[in-house]
C-alpha cells in the first residue's frame, strides 16, 4: 500500500475494458485508475495485459455491481490528482486509507490490511527491524507513500532515499546502492521469491502506526460521490460473503489479506 510513477507514458495511457457479464441494463459505466506497477496487486504485463491482485478485485465487484468497468494506468503520484479531474472514477490500487488522503478523496470500507517490513541483503549485517539497527545506514522507499512516510517518521536515524517507482528502489538494494528497503511486507516477500529478489531477505515486519499507515487499502472515489462508495462498499461484503473474494485471495497468497 503505497505510492508510484508508471514507467512509459504509451503504456500510462492504455485503457483496459471488462463487460461485466449480461448485467449491463441500466449501462452504467465506471472507469478505474490503477497504477500498473506494483505487483503482486497490481502490474502491466509485457503484453499489456492489467494483472493482479487489485485488478481481480476490481473485476469481481464490477460484475457484483453489474456495471461496466474500464481500467486506466496512471503514474501513482498523480493518481489523486487524476481522479479529482475526472479522468477516472476510482483508484483500486493499494491505496491506504489515511487522514491525509480523506482530505482530497473519499474511501470505501478497506479491501486488504497488511503491514509495513524492511529488506536487507542476505549478507547484510543489519539484524533487526529496528529504528536503532537502521541508524547510520541508507534505506530506500518509495516517495509519497505511507512506507515513505513511516520510515521518514520512524527511522530518523537513517538517511532515508526515495525513488520513483518499487522497481528503481529494487534495482539499488540488488546492486548494493542502499542498505535496506522498506515497502508492504506483501509486496516485498513475492519479490523475493522471484529471481530479482534473490540477493536479499526479509529481515521483519514493522508495527503499524495508525496514523501513518492507516486503515488498510480501500477504494478512493471523488469526495461527495456517496451512491459510487456505497456500491463498491456493498460489493466488497457480497465478496467476502461469497466466496469470490476467498478465491481470488487463494490465487495470490497463502493467508487471508484482508487483515484484522
Amino acid at each position: 500500500m503505497r505510492i508510484s510513477r508508471r514507467l512509459a507514458a504509451a503504456a500510462s495511457a492504455a485503457v483496459f475494458v471488462l463487460m461485466a457479464g449480461s448485467a449491463m441494463a441500466d449501462g452504467e459505466k465506471v472507469v478505474i485508475g490503477t497504477e500498473g506497477a506494483y505487483p503482486p496487486f497490481n502490474n502491466l504485463a509485457a503484453d499489456g495485459t492489467l494483472t493482479g491482485f487489485d485488478v481481480d478485485i476490481a473485476k469481481a465487484l464490477c460484475v457484483e455491481m453489474k456495471v461496466e468497468c474500464t481500467f486506466v494506468t496512471q503514474d501513482w503520484d498523480g493518481i489523486i490528482p487524476a481522479l479529482i479531474a475526472k479522468k477516472f472514477d476510482a483508484i483500486i490500487a493499494s491505496m491506504s486509507i489515511t487522514a491525509e488522503r480523506k482530505e482530497k478523496v473519499d474511501f470505501t470500507n478497506k479491501y486488504y490490511n497488511t503491514p509495513p517490513a524492511i529488506v536487507v541483503p542476505k549478507d547484510s549485517p543489519i539484524t533487526e527491524a529496528t529504528e536503532a539497527a537502521l541508524a547510520g545506514k541508507t534505506l530506500g522507499a518509495q516517495g509519497s507513500t505511507t512506507h515513505s512516510n513511516y520510515a521518514e517518521a520512524h527511522m530518523k536515524e537513517a538517511e532515508i532515499k526515495l525513488y520513483p517507482t518499487a522497481e528503481e528502489y529494487k534495482l539499488d538494494i540488488v546492486n548494493g546502492r542502499v542498505d535496506a528497503v522498506i515497502d508492504d511486507v506483501v509486496v516485498l516477500s513475492e519479490w523475493l521469491k522471484s529471481a530479482d529478489g534473490a540477493c536479499c531477505k526479509l529481515l521483519g515486519t514493522l508495527p503499524v502506526d495508525p496514523v501513518i499507515n492507516g486503515e488498510g487499502a480501500g477504494i478512493a472515489v471523488r469526495k461527495g460521490d456517496d451512491a459510487l462508495r456505497e456500491k463498491f462498499n456493498k460489493a466488497i461484503e457480497a465478496i467476502r460473503a461469497n466466496g469470490k473474494y476467498k478465491e481470488i485471495n487463494e490465487k495470490y497468497f497463502p493467508f487471508d489479506v484482508y487483515g484484522s
